[in-house]
């Protein structure tokens, strides 16, 4: 099976951390002045290339997820079949359009802010009903309220289990520190950043460089804290998972992307 060339336009935000060509996890000097690494090159292992996606996965993945939307006839299925189909960053993107909108921050949200944050993403169910029926879900209290940790738990797609094996083994190999948090500490000695550009003009130092790095795999809004927990990198890569049918490419691209 051959893939072809990657994929920048929408993936870029969903695969930042994915892949640092190939050298895996040993440089992250070739990242731009954005944080983003290079295309990787198009070496081939075991038939494979050492690119993330083509344009023609992406498409295929959005129509099945189209099809599987109009085909739900349970709600959750149905948002997160509609979710999927505008890519595999969208579920992530709905969660931080709630964040921002949880100003206390304890994460529960009214019906009335619920619909604002579906309606803000441009997500529109069929129904209202849809609507109460998912909010009343996961109304736990009976309050009133939504836990919206909750309900992002419940729209990510289903991991194999070789698939939640190799993301743990990536957590656990870059928390050195057995802490259950990644931190820029976490990614010294094991990232270069000398011969990043922003590094080079002192606009930023080592640790502004990781900490930026580390903020694709965060959740968004007050989940800004320079740290990434468990929760947010397994949502990371359930999105990334969402997109790559093969179960041998994915095996491919992590071992490969994190030396495991």
């Amino acid at each position: 099976q051959r893939f072809g060339r990657v994929v920048v336009g929408a993936l870029r935000q969903t695969m930042t951390a994915t892949f640092f060509a190939d050298s895996g996890l040993t440089t992250i000097a070739n990242l731009n002045a954005n944080n983003r690494p290079p295309a990787p090159s198009k070496h081939r292992s075991h038939g494979y290339s050492a690119t993330m996606f083509t344009d023609r996965t992406e498409t295929q993945n959005k129509r099945r997820h189209r099809a599987a939307a109009v085909q739900a006839e349970d709600p959750i299925d149905k948002l997160r079949a509609m979710l999927l189909a505008r890519g595999s960053a969208s579920i992530k993107g709905l969660g931080r359009v709630f964040r921002n909108m949880d100003d206390d921050g304890n994460k529960k949200l009214s019906f009335s802010e619920f619909q604002k944050g579906l309606r803000e993403f441009r997500v529109r169910l069929p129904t209202t009903e849809d609507e109460h029926e998912i909010f009343r879900r996961f109304d736990i209290n009976n309050d009133g309220s939504l836990d919206f940790d909750e309900f992002l738990k419940a729209l990510r797609p289903p991991l194999s289990r070789n698939r939640l094996s190799l993301i743990q083994q990536a957590f656990e190999k870059i928390d050195r520190d057995g802490n259950g948090r990644l931190t820029a500490s976490d990614l010294k000695g094991i990232f270069n950043v000398k011969s990043h550009p922003k590094f080079q003009s002192g606009e930023l130092d080592e640790d502004d460089i990781l900490r930026e790095f580390l903020k694709n795999f965060e959740s968004g809004g007050n989940s800004i804290d320079g740290e990434v927990t468990w929760e947010e990198f397994l949502n990371y890569y359930t999105g990334v998972s969402a997109s790559i049918d093969d179960e041998v490419y994915f095996d491919l691209m992590m071992r490969k992307a994190w030396k495991i």
